[in-house]
């Protein structure tokens, strides 16, 4: 008798702890006070980055240098701002056996690079942004700051780049000279994205921002209430957010007024928390959880319509294409998931722990491990068509004709061979 009161006081109490706890769970606000922010103006004369010597711009003078003639742009984390990592309009086939060009980066570069115009542009986690010749590898311009895990977002002439010390930086393309920052009192690892004249980024203070990409001044600001270590993605005025909090925020991105939000349960009595950035193709919301289960929502209501658990942890953004999800993992194996209801449809060992997004190109997915591998994987079937042995931490991205991987501290470029497997 006195076992079964004990045991039924217990169940009542952790029944009111998750009662509270759900409860506490913050509904998000737009945040008006915009505490703790700061932006500046730089001066044209002053703050000028590390850049090419004078006898480097004297022979530029007299022969202008070619620029790598290929496309598309890639011109943010994701390729698009559904973050779906994935162009499947362009067939570069696997990687030729030789690359073209290998550069040192100096540390290690968490995220790939963007590129547009024949230039890339690139982070690495000791602070340095670089922008080099996609051509020969050259670097034209560098920038030193705090750390940086995110890629570096294009806006017309302008560069939008984040870092951990809460600041928000726009530098010329042309030769890295900074235009303007904003400070934050939190760290910022999202990567930000641009959509017109306007940035949008998140940070650890829960918060998701719009700034004018010409100045800097903040448009508008929303609290969720969970830090974000993610980055937000698009479809149309909607913009959706992940949080560690295990909430999912979607909002109406010109005045940042909340659509929906969600938060996603774990078990009975804990939320699921997020690092991995939300993917959309418009109809669903698609992610992964620290614990490593596959979320999919629409992405009109937060209704969860499917999920999917995997082995080991789950800090992979999911790459979207041929009606596919595409999710690795710290089991060991990329998967693939039917986009409407999450039937898994192969998963294929790649002997390592992916912690970093994947990226489709044509009929390829390509996925690098935290350890030392890279592998181009038929999107049709999961049949490993190329290897090279450099992983750490995404492979990077692709042109028509290119690809540019960014694997232990590396930026190596490749052509496609036009083969498909």
């Amino acid at each position: 008798m006195l076992a079964a009161v004990a045991l039924l006081l217990a169940l009542t109490g952790a029944a009111a702890a998750f009662l509270v706890k759900v409860r506490e769970r913050p509904e998000g606000a737009v945040d008006t006070a915009l505490k703790g922010i700061t932006v500046s103006v730089a001066s044209p004369t002053v703050d000028a980055p590390t850049t090419t010597t004078t006898r480097d711009k004297k022979r530029k003078k007299r022969k202008k240098a070619k620029l790598l003639k290929d496309g598309p742009c890639w011109n943010y984390f994701g390729a698009n701002p559904q973050r779906s990592s994935a162009r499947i309009d362009i067939h570069p086939g696997v990687p030729k056996r030789r690359p073209l060009w290998a550069r040192s980066m100096h540390g290690y570069v968490e995220y790939p690079p963007s590129y547009c115009d024949g230039r890339l542009y690139v982070n690495n986690f000791n602070g340095v942004t670089y922008a080099l010749d996609a051509l020969t590898g050259k670097i034209l311009w560098r920038r030193g700051g705090a750390r940086k895990p995110s890629t570096p977002a294009i806006a017309g002439d302008r560069l939008i780049v984040s870092a951990k010390d809460g600041t928000v930086t726009a530098l010329s393309r042309a030769n890295g000279r900074l235009l303007w920052r904003i400070q934050i009192d939190a760290k910022i690892e999202s990567s930000p994205l641009v959509m017109g004249h306007v940035t949008y980024f998140g940070a650890t203070d829960g918060r998701l921002f719009a700034a004018d990409v010409r100045n800097g001044r903040i448009r508008w600001a929303y609290d969720t209430g969970g830090r974000i270590n993610s980055s937000p993605s698009v479809w149309g005025h909607r913009i959706c957010i992940t949080t560690y909090a295990g909430s999912i925020f979607c909002l109406d991105r010109r005045n940042g007024r909340k659509l929906w939000s969600k938060y996603v349960n774990r078990d009975a009595f804990r939320t699921e928390s997020f690092y991995a950035s939300p993917a959309t193709d418009g109809a669903r919301l698609y992610t992964i959880s620290r614990t490593g289960k596959v979320i999919a929502l629409s992405a009109t209501t937060g209704r969860v319509v499917w999920t999917q658990r995997q082995g080991g942890y789950g800090y992979s953004t999911p790459s979207i294409a041929h009606g596919r999800v595409f999710v690795g993992g710290f089991d060991g194996y990329l998967h693939a998931y039917r986009a409407t209801n999450g039937a898994r449809l192969w998963k294929t060992s790649v002997r390592g722990r992916v912690s970093g997004a994947t990226m489709v190109a044509g009929n390829l997915v390509f996925v690098s491990t935290a350890e030392t591998d890279t592998f181009a994987i038929r999107a049709r079937d999961g049949k490993k068509l190329w290897h090279i042995g450099l992983g750490k931490y995404v492979p990077g991205i692709a042109t028509r004709h290119h690809y540019f991987f960014t694997l232990n501290g590396l930026l190596v470029a490749f052509r496609g061979s036009g083969k498909h497997g």
